[in-house]
């Protein structure tokens, strides 16, 4: 199975204020990216699942990521 390059956006509560997020990564389906924004978010911010909301989770083609580690592990880019 290939991998294939997703953009996450969405937004979460914390301390009451909005917070804004965009997250790019590789994955082989939808339930991964997910699973793994929700697990970063967690750890990172200590957001609780619930309050973290997603807007749109969907596949974007390679060229298009704008993540450099992202790029430079499909190919696209190289470090010199």
């Amino acid at each position: 199975m290939s991998k294939k390059v997703w953009r996450a956006t969405g937004e979460y509560m914390k301390a009451k204020r909005k917070m804004y997020f965009s997250r790019e990564m590789i994955a082989q389906k939808e339930a991964h990216v997910r699973e793994r924004v929700l697990s970063e978010l967690g750890s990172r911010h200590r957001v609780k699942r619930r309050d973290i909301v997603f807007k749109e989770i969907k596949e974007i083609d390679p060229k298009e990521a704008q993540s450099l580690e992202i790029r430079r592990a499909l190919g696209i880019e190289s470090e010199f």
